[in-house]
């Protein structure tokens, strides 16, 4: 029984994940496509993936209600998704990788950064929001930071990075979402990767979480 639980609880965990993956794949694409859209398309797509994200969020707060197994391997996923539906976090592959607890990777993009900024292939302004993002994600993940690295996220931490720990947990089971989760993972496998053509056309999660 207990492996049966711990079979249901990863592929539930790897279903979630692949939906994150795609909306934060929307996202990217939408930021890479940026001069390639207006500003009403972009704000519109934009805010309905936000939207999506909510949706994910709320649905992912009922499941993990009551079982101290899920909150152990989601927990990370629910603070990354406030994250970004709070836009304390803007950088798609820092919230995925927030999202998956990989501590090892956020470190190895961190020091990709600082090799990039001193050869000036990442401007400042960006190397101070991703670092700021990265930082907050490995404090968040129980990481130890440097004081440099404490000191550095305390001048520069914005007032809405407070915005995604205040995380609530509704009741709800798991059950019925894993099956509706799988069959969304098989249905977006079906679909070909967003294009800038295509950008507005987000899928609603909602009806998959009822």
């Amino acid at each position: 029984m207990a492996s049966r639980g711990k079979t249901e609880t990863s592929k539930l965990k790897q279903n979630l994940e692949e939906q994150l993956d795609r909306l934060m794949q929307q996202l990217q694409d939408l930021e890479e496509c940026r001069e390639d859209v207006d500003d009403d398309e972009y704000e519109e797509t934009k805010k309905e993936t936000l939207e999506q994200l909510s949706e994910f969020n709320e649905s992912l707060k009922k499941i993990m209600s009551g079982d101290m197994t899920l909150v152990d391997e989601l927990s990370g996923m629910q603070l990354a998704i406030q994250a970004a539906i709070s836009q304390a976090f803007k950088t798609p592959e820092v919230i995925r990788l927030f999202a998956k607890k990989q501590p090892g990777q956020l470190r190895t993009r961190l020091q990709e950064m600082d090799r990039d900024v001193m050869v000036g292939k990442l401007p400042k302004d960006v190397y101070t929001q991703q670092k700021v993002e990265i930082l907050t994600a490995l404090r968040k993940l129980g990481e130890k930071l440097s004081p440099e690295d404490e000191s550095f996220l305390a001048t520069n931490a914005t007032s809405t990075l407070s915005e995604f720990e205040k995380v609530a947990r509704d009741l709800g089971s798991g059950d019925k979402v894993l099956a509706l989760a799988s069959s969304e993972v098989e249905k977006n496998k079906e679909v070909k990767s967003t294009s800038c053509i295509s950008l507005c056309e987000v899928v609603p999660l909602a009806k998959y979480f009822i």
